[in-house]
């Protein structure tokens, strides 16, 4: 039996309360969940949500409660938003629990929290899902086999009020200067980035605010220039503006390139021998929820789960970390111009 305990009920907590009983049932896994948040409603929701699919949770007001209720827990799933990540972090590692945390989007308490990790034997396990992601995998793979240097351009946006419709964007974390929308995108897309085209050497950026109308004190567009160690260069464009949801990748060399419209569809590649661009089919079951951006799959928080279980069993390492993404965030930093 593994207890997990997801901590923020929103609305990625419930995906991973839900993802994680779909693993457990397909894999035959013997997992109990329990689920915290300060907010009544949520609880409900999740317990709510968890009935409709056929199976219960219990849920808490806090962690200490769900401690003080059973001691036998393995791990937590943190799903609350980012600046509250590092104190919730040091605190479940007090209590000897291993920990699946969201991205922070700050560095926040990480070189306490990875001390304290390593001194007690635990598991500190950092999301960042599009490396598990089939086409990101699939691109890594062939700029990693490419012998000659490639360009690459590419645009992630979408207009702020749309990331989470049922709420204001006012009400949600990506409206806070620190943890705001154009940074996420960039905490969200540099690891995968970084894991094809090689770590980053230099970046120029351009950038813009006041684009929209909207209430925010963050610059709302930028146009960052990159250049890797390895010689690959792109230009990395993200965005809180963009009213329908856009993702657009171009990859370019002699003989090589690759296009991604951000779709499970999208994905194309020039055939040397045939001079054309073919499709690349990645997917035998593509899994969507409803309400979400269409280019989102959750496949990939699949495989990031199972991932994280296999961590915690000890069969492998974790494929991104805290130590990668302090260095990503420090040239976010540089990015914003902090």
């Amino acid at each position: 039996m593994m207890r997990i305990v997801i901590i923020g009920l929103g609305s990625m907590g419930k995906r991973r309360m839900r993802l994680l009983h779909q693993i457990a049932v397909n894999e035959q896994l013997d997992i109990e969940l329990f689920g915290t948040d300060g907010r009544a409603d949520r609880r409900k929701e999740a317990e709510d949500q968890a009935t409709e699919l056929g199976f219960g949770i219990k849920t808490y007001e806090s962690l200490a409660d769900v401690i003080a209720s059973n001691k036998e827990i393995d791990a937590v799933v943190i799903s609350t938003s980012p600046l509250s990540h590092a104190a919730i972090i040091k605190e479940c590692l007090g209590y000897g629990l291993n920990v699946f945390t969201e991205l922070n989007l700050v560095t926040d308490g990480y070189d306490e929290n990875m001390s304290l990790a390593e001194g007690k034997g635990l598991k500190l396990f950092l999301s960042s899902t599009p490396i598990y992601r089939d086409e990101m995998r699939y691109i890594t793979s062939k700029v990693k086999d490419s012998d000659k240097k490639l360009h690459y351009t590419y645009h992630v946006g979408q207009y702020l009020p749309d990331w989470h419709p049922w709420e204001s964007y006012k009400d949600f974390f990506i409206s806070n200067k620190r943890t705001n929308g154009c940074r996420e995108i960039l905490a969200v897309e540099m690891p995968w980035m970084v894991n094809a085209f090689g770590d980053i050497e230099a970046v120029q950026v351009i950038t813009d605010k006041k684009t929209t109308d909207l209430d925010i004190d963050f610059n709302d567009c930028y146009s960052v220039l990159v250049r890797h160690k390895t010689g690959h260069t792109g230009v990395f464009t993200v965005d809180v503006v963009s009213r329908p949801p856009i993702r657009d990748l171009k990859i370019i060399g002699e003989e090589f390139y690759i296009a991604w419209d951000g779709s499970p569809e999208g994905l194309r590649e020039y055939s040397g021998s045939k001079e054309e661009l073919k499709s690349v089919d990645l997917y035998e079951h593509i899994e969507h929820r409803e309400g979400y951006n269409p280019t989102i799959v959750e496949n990939m928080y699949v495989t990031e789960l199972l991932d994280f279980l296999a961590v915690l069993k000890g069969d492998k390492e974790a494929e991104y970390s805290f130590k990668k993404d302090k260095k990503i965030l420090g040239i976010i930093d540089e990015i914003e111009g902090l």
